[in-house]
C-alpha cells in the first residue's frame, strides 16, 4: 500500500475479517479509510455493497487477507479470503514466508493453485528471502510469476501483544516498509495485472441518509479505538450527528447517547480512574443517557477492573472486571435480543465477533439482554449486560440498519426528555 502511494496512486485498503488493528494501519499508509470486508457479519452482498461505495475516487484497491488463503469459519470456506476473491471476482497474490525453504515454495503454491481452480492466483511475492544464494535457489524451480523478493529485515518486524499487533500510531518500524517493497517487487507488473481484473461495481445498496435526530459521542482515543466504519455509517444514516471525544482527556460532551467501543483501556487504567468523563458517565446513564458499550467499554462501564491493583471505572453495569492471562472469548458471536434494553429490539438477530482476555463477574441480580447461538459472551451464553438505558456486551457488533435506528430513536427521545 505505502509502496503504491509513493507513486501517486489512490489507494483504497481493505481488510478480510472483524479485525480492528490492521485496518489502522492501512488507513495511517493510505490516508483513505480502511474497510472490513467480512461476509458472516455482512453477508456477500454487504461486502460487495462496503466495496463499491469504498473504491470510488480509487486508482487502485489492495484487500488485505486473513489467516491462509482458505481458512475460514470452522475449517471451511465461509469468510475466507478466498471467499471475498470469488464473489468480488478478483486476483489474488500470495506472500510466501520462505524461511526454512526453498524448492518447497513451489509445492506449496503448487498445492494453493490447484486447491481451488475458481480462484486466480496471478502471481507470488518471495518473504523473507534470507541471501542472494536463497533466491538462487528459489528460482531453480519457479512455476509461477513471482513478483517479489523481500530480503529478512529482523528490524521492521512489528511488535504484538495480546491482542494482535501494536496500534499503528504506536510504532514507526513501518516506515521503511514501502521503500523495501519498491525496491524488492515489480510494482509494475502487480499495477498491471490490477489493471486486467477491472472492479465489477455492484449495487451500493445505498439509503437515503435521515436528517440529524440526535448527537452521539464516540469515545475515540488509545483506550477505545476498535470500530467498524461501517458502524459510524449506519449510524449517520440513521440520523447521528457523531462527535469524537476522548475519555482519558475530556468530559463527556453535549450528546444524546453515547458508543464507547473496544480497545485497550486496561493499559490506561490509572488515567481512566481520575479522568473527568468516569466521574461523570454514571450520573449521566442515570439521568437515562443511552449508552452501548462493547468490549472495553463494556469493562470501562463495571464497577473496577482488576489487573494486579483494582482501579475504579465508571460503575454503571452490575458487575466488576478482571484480567486474565489467557483469552476468555475468541470467535465469530450470533445472538438474538430477548426484550430486556431499550436499545435492541425483542428478538433482533445481531452478528459480530468476541477477543479478550478478561472476564466481566456480573452480580448475583444482573440481566443480560441477548442470548448467544454461537460465542460465549458475558456469562453461561449471554451477553448484553443491562442497566437502565445502558448496555455492555463483550460482542463487537456490525451494526444491522434496525439497531442503528433504534438507538437513535432512544437518543432522539432522552434528547426531549
Amino acid at each position: 500500500m505505502a509502496a503504491l502511494k509513493s507513486r501517486g496512486l489512490k489507494v483504497q485498503p481493505f481488510k478480510v475479517g472483524p479485525d480492528f488493528i490492521d485496518p489502522s494501519y492501512h488507513t495511517r499508509i493510505c490516508g483513505r479509510i480502511s474497510r472490513n470486508l467480512d461476509p458472516f457479519m455482512m453477508g456477500d452482498e454487504g461486502c460487495r455493497s462496503t466495496f463499491s461505495r469504498a473504491i470510488e475516487g480509487a486508482d487502485i484497491a489492495v484487500i488485505e487477507g486473513v489467516m491462509g488463503l482458505y481458512d475460514g469459519i470452522d475449517g471451511g470456506d465461509l469468510a475466507s479470503t478466498a471467499h471475498i476473491a470469488r464473489i468480488l471476482n478478483i486476483p489474488v497474490v500470495l506472500v510466501v514466508d520462505a524461511k526454512g525453504m526453498s524448492r518447497s515454495v513451489h509445492a506449496l503454491v503448487q498445492g494453493f493453485r490447484s486447491f481451488d481452480p475458481s480462484i486466480t492466483i496471478a502471481g507470488i511475492i518471495i518473504n523473507r528471502v534470507g541471501s542472494p544464494r536463497h533466491r538462487s535457489m528459489i528460482e531453480q524451480s519457479g512455476t509461477v510469476p513471482v513478483l517479489g523478493w523481500i530480503p529478512r529485515k529482523d528490524e521492521l518486524v512489528t511488535k504484538s501483544r495480546h491482542l494482535g499487533l501494536v496500534m499503528a500510531h504506536e510504532t514507526e518500524s513501518i516506515d521503511g516498509i514501502g521503500p523495501l517493497v519498491e525496491e524488492s517487487c515489480n510494482l509494475d507488473e502487480l499495477v498491471s495485472i490490477a489493471a486486467k481484473f477491472p472492479a465489477i461495481v455492484f449495487p451500493a445498496m445505498i439509503e437515503s441518509p435521515t436528517p440529524v435526530r440526535a448527537r452521539i459521542g464516540i469515545a475515540l482515543d488509545e483506550a477505545f479505538c476498535f470500530y467498524y466504519q461501517d458502524n459510524f455509517d449506519s449510524l449517520r444514516l440513521a440520523g447521528a450527528e457523531l462527535v469524537f471525544f476522548s475519555p482519558l482527556r475530556d468530559p463527556i460532551p453535549s450528546i444524546d447517547g453515547l458508543y464507547l467501543g473496544g480497545g485497550y483501556p486496561e493499559l490506561h487504567l490509572p488515567a481512566l480512574e481520575s479522568a473527568r468523563c468516569t466521574q461523570e458517565l454514571k450520573k449521566a446513564a442515570e439521568e437515562g443517557l443511552p449508552v452501548y458499550g462493547e468490549c472495553g467499554g463494556l469493562m470501562y462501564l463495571t464497577r473496577d477492573i482488576e489487573a494486579g491493583k483494582t482501579y475504579r471505572m465508571a460503575g454503571v453495569l452490575p458487575g466488576r472486571t478482571e484480567m486474565t492471562q489467557g483469552i476468555q472469548g475468541l470467535g465469530y458471536v450470533k445472538g438474538s435480543s430477548n426484550g430486556s434494553s431499550p436499545l435492541l429490539i425483542s428478538g433482533q438477530p445481531f452478528t459480530g465477533h468476541e477477543f479478550h482476555y478478561s472476564r466481566v463477574i456480573p452480580e448475583a441480580d444482573a440481566r443480560f439482554a441477548a442470548q448467544l447461538f454461537r460465542g460465549k459472551g458475558i456469562h453461561n451464553g449471554n451477553d448484553g449486560l443491562i442497566s437502565q438505558n445502558t448496555l455492555g456486551m463483550y460482542t463487537h457488533s456490525y451494526f444491522n440498519t434496525s439497531f442503528s435506528r433504534n438507538f437513535i430513536n432512544q437518543a432522539s427521545l432522552f434528547s426531549r426528555c
